[in-house]
């Protein structure tokens, strides 16, 4: 399957939402994510990502402005051993406690569902990255509303085993901006990842909407180590 450019995905929709990418550095050298989050609301832009242990949280920018926090204030990104988890909610905290007791990333999201937030019903997306011994493979899934009925959960899980060089894949919430959101549809999109770290966290940055983007997070993970770096920009911090 094609690669399809990254820059060109973001810069085509103004209103994905928020979108993981996981995959490698061209130089095959390190395991990459990156988290972003947009809004349309001053609820929702009123966000920052601060970094928590090894992880890191959203909060409010304003505290005094925050209206309801249930879908917007939660862990993105947590690390479990040799594991790092990335998601668009609190399943993050549901996938960690549940690998923590030997279950899988599966099992984990078997017990949640999109997000209750009606008419979009957002879909709940999560990745998984496992680096171990030199080794690195990762999974992505997507839990969404069967044509917008409440009543039935589509669950999607997509596993790549040995990504080479520069290969990665995206997948966010919503095809594009709309009332309703249209949720995304098909598989994760497989992209090219170029640079390091700072290039690439300046590509992301870069390409998605002005108005409606609001922080992202990138990690680049030393495959041969576990070490990592992190990269984090926030809109209102700038």
């Amino acid at each position: 399957m094609e690669r399809l450019s990254l820059e060109k995905e973001l810069k085509g929709n103004s209103y994905p939402g928020r979108g993981i990418v996981l995959g490698r550095s061209a130089d095959g050298r390190h395991a990459v994510a990156a988290y972003f989050i947009m809004g349309r609301s001053e609820n929702s832009r009123n966000r920052v990502f601060v970094e928590e242990g090894d992880g890191i949280r959203t909060q409010a920018f304003d505290p005094s402005k925050l209206v309801d926090p249930s879908l917007i204030i939660y862990a993105p990104v947590r690390v479990l051993g040799n594991k790092t988890i990335v998601t668009n909610g609190d399943q993050t905290d549901t996938i960690y406690e549940m690998m923590d007791r030997q279950q899988t990333f599966e099992q984990a999201l078997r017990t949640r569902e999109f997000e209750p937030d009606a008419p979009n019903y957002t879909p709940r997306i999560s990745g998984i990255m496992h680096v171990e011994n030199g080794g690195y493979n990762y999974a992505m899934s997507i839990l969404k509303s069967n044509c917008g009925r409440t009543d039935s959960c589509c669950r999607y899980t997509f596993a790549y085993e040995n990504p080479a060089a520069g290969e990665g894949h995206f997948i966010h919430t919503y095809k594009g901006d709309g009332n309703p959101l249209p949720s995304f549809e098909g598989e994760p999109k497989p992209i090219s990842i170029e640079g390091d770290i700072d290039s690439f966290a300046a590509k992301v940055w870069e390409s998605l909407n002005e108005e409606n983007k609001v922080a992202l997070f990138v990690r680049y993970i030393e495959i041969a180590t576990g070490k990592h770096e992190t990269r984090i920009v926030n809109k209102l911090q700038k």
